[in-house]
C-alpha cells in the first residue's frame, strides 16, 4: 500500500509543460521553417528550369531521353514541399 502511495506522490510531482512552445522558441522555429520552405520552393523552380533546358537541348540534338520521368520526379518533390506544412498542421491539431 505504501508503494502505491509513494508512486502516486511521485506521479503528482511530475510537471506538465503543456502543448505550446515558448514564444522565443516558436519565433526561431518559424524563421527556420520559413527559410527551408523558401529554399525548397527555389529548388523546385530550379529543377523544373534545368529539366526543361535539358529537354530542349536533347530535342535539338535529336536525342531521345527519359526527361519526362525526371520532370515527374521534380514535380513530385514540389508537391511534397507544398503540402508538408498543411499535412503536419492537420495531424498535430
Amino acid at each position: 500500500m505504501s508503494s502505491t502511495l509513494s508512486a502516486l506522490t511521485a506521479l503528482a510531482a511530475v510537471p506538465n509543460p503543456g502543448r505550446g512552445a515558448p514564444d522565443e522558441l516558436e519565433g526561431q522555429v518559424n524563421l527556420v521553417l520559413g527559410i527551408l520552405a523558401w529554399a525548397g520552393t527555389a529548388a523546385g523552380v530550379a529543377g523544373v528550369l534545368v529539366t526543361g533546358a535539358m529537354m530542349a537541348i536533347s530535342h535539338k540534338r535529336g536525342e531521345a531521353s527519359e526527361h519526362m520521368s525526371r520532370l515527374g520526379t521534380v514535380l513530385a518533390g514540389c508537391v511534397l514541399v507544398s503540402v508538408a506544412g498543411p499535412v503536419i498542421a492537420f495531424v498535430f491539431q
